[in-house]
This record gives structure tokens, C-alpha cells and sequence, in this order.
């Protein structure tokens, strides 16, 4: 019968593809690390990884296995969280994953009121593209996600926070900055930055060169805002940035100046989801409350200003 440890090693190496980093990863050597999967495919009769030039990916045979076996290692997890939870002890670890359009100017201070709350959690963020962590969530890969919505997945509770305004801005120097009333018309054929278009923020940017007759910049996808925002500020293009973004440490005014038609009014949409089967539901929702007040907050001193 296949071990815990091996079901481990088993779901890593697929995530990972590398027998060296999967090691490294699981705090492995790599000699324990291939002798360990070479006992479970000696165990299950079947090959599960094939090499490739780049490393090691699922076999069909492993392909057909590895949600079963992430499934046993997201049960293993429910039944620990469910003690914890039955003893009344808010501790270990909940796995959060963020969008990178949001995180890092939210959460810092959401982290500071989780910690004086409840000391013994320990929150392990990853970042990374929304439709994917969706997936990874429905996987038990993770345990919570802050995203914009819609968020779908079967099996999953997803809990609406908070609108946030969007706000199109241009270099200091923009023609756009001297007429006294913007309408749409003035940003016809004028281009903007986007993130990888497996984001959100992509699919929704979109919609709004449509709608004011722009275009995306199609040879050019950036890593972050900051890499939108300082584009913007050398004069390559039009960007839109979401307001928590801009009212941080790392956005502000001072390269860009907003500039907007008459009528503006795009937002997004961000929530918070987790399994609804997940044992620590009860604290997810109080989490989620946590982040959805810390932003309304915030957004509500910038509206004042």
C-alpha cells in the first residue's frame, strides 16, 4: 500500500517536474527522493513519470492518478484541520493564495491584525495568476484565495469583499493632462499595458479598449503593476491601475497622473474563496472579513481625499 510520504512526493514531482527541486522542495535528498518513488511505481506496477529534455513529466498512467492522489493528501489535511478545529486550536499553517495585482498592498496590514489574533497560524502566500490558483484551490493545493471575481469551482465557497476602482493613467507629459473635460473619443487609438493575459486584469482590460476604442499593446506583457506603472512614467504608453495600487507605498502619483473621461466608473470585483468542505471554514469567513474591512477602509480614506 502506498505511503503518505510517496503520495507526497508523488503530487510535488508532478507540480514541480524536476527531481532536484522536488527534493529540495520537500526537504528531501534527491537519492531518498527517487528510491521512494521508484517503491511506488514498484508498488503500483505502473510507470508514472517519463523524462523529458526539460525534466521529468506524467505518464498517461500518471496522469490518470495524480488527482486521486491529491485528493488522499487534501483528506489527510481535512482530517487534521478538523481535530485542530474540534479541540478548539487555531494553529498550523493555511495555504493563501493572491493575485500580484493585489497582495502585496493589501495584506500586509491584514497579516499584522491575523497575527496579534491568532499567533500560532502561520499564513504561507503564493502568488500567482488567478485562473490558476482557482484550479489549485479546487485541488486542495491551496486553502483560501483572494481574487477577482467571478471565481468558479465546483465545490467551493466564494465570498464577494469589495469593489476597488480602476483609474486610467498616462505619462506626466500626456497631451491627455492639459485638456480641461476627457471623453472617450480622446483615447481612440491610443495604446495600453497589460499583465499576462491569463489574468483577469487582461481579460478585463479588454473590454475597456473596446468600449473607448483603444488598443492593448500587443508585443508588451508585463510582471507586476510596478513594471505597468514605471512603462507608463517613460512614456511608452496608457496604462489602468487599481486604486489600493495607487494609494500604496509602491504606486502613488509621481511618474503618472490619472486621466480619465468624463462618466468614468470601471472597478473590479474581489472575493475571497475556500472548499466549503474545509474544516476551518468558520475561520476562512472571519479572514475574509478581515481583508474585506482593512480594504473598504482604505478605499474609503482615498474617496475622502
Amino acid at each position: 500500500m502506498p505511503t503518505l510520504k510517496q503520495f507526497s512526493i508523488f503530487a510535488k514531482l508532478a507540480e514541480i517536474g524536476n527531481m532536484s527541486e522536488a527534493a529540495i522542495a520537500l526537504g528531501h535528498s534527491q537519492p531518498a527522493l527517487s528510491q521512494q518513488l521508484r517503491a511506488l511505481e514498484s508498488e503500483l506496477a505502473l510507470k508514472l513519470f517519463e523524462r523529458v529534455p526539460k525534466g521529468m513529466q506524467l505518464s498517461p498512467a500518471g496522469r490518470a492518478l495524480i488527482g486521486h492522489a491529491r485528493e488522499v493528501l487534501n483528506a489527510v489535511r481535512e482530517f487534521s484541520d478538523a481535530s485542530n478545529r474540534a479541540a478548539q486550536r487555531f494553529v498550523g499553517s493555511i495555504r493563501f493564495g493572491v493575485t500580484p495585482t493585489l497582495g502585496p498592498y493589501l495584506m500586509p496590514s491584514v497579516i499584522k491584525t491575523l497575527h496579534a489574533r491568532y499567533p500560532d497560524m502561520r499564513l504561507f502566500i503564493r502568488e500567482g495568476i488567478p485562473d490558476l490558483q482557482q484550479a489549485e484551490i479546487a485541488a486542495g493545493q491551496l486553502d483560501m484565495i483572494l481574487s477577482p471575481l467571478p471565481v468558479a469551482g465546483h465545490g467551493l465557497h466564494v465570498e464577494p469583499l469589495f469593489r476597488e476602482p480602476l483609474h486610467i493613467v498616462a505619462p506626466t507629459d500626456d497631451p491627455l493632462h492639459s485638456r480641461p473635460r476627457l471623453k472617450c473619443r480622446d483615447f481612440v487609438g491610443r495604446t495600453f499595458l497589460t499583465l499576462d493575459h491569463r489574468h483577469h486584469y487582461h481579460r478585463q482590460l479588454e473590454g475597456i479598449c473596446k468600449e473607448l476604442g483603444g488598443a492593448i499593446l500587443a508585443d508588451y506583457e508585463g510582471t507586476s503593476l510596478d513594471a505597468l506603472q514605471q512603462m507608463v512614467g517613460s512614456g511608452v504608453s496608457l496604462a489602468v491601475l487599481p486604486e489600493l495600487y495607487i494609494r500604496s507605498g509602491a504606486g502613488g502619483l509621481d511618474m503618472v497622473g490619472i486621466a480619465e473621461p468624463s462618466g468614468w466608473n470601471e472597478y473590479r470585483s474581489i472575493g475571497a474563496a475556500w472548499r466549503s468542505s474545509a474544516a476551518f471554514a468558520g475561520l476562512y469567513a472571519e479572514i475574509a472579513a478581515i481583508i474585506g474591512e482593512e480594504a473598504r477602509n482604505r478605499l474609503s480614506v482615498a474617496a475622502e481625499k
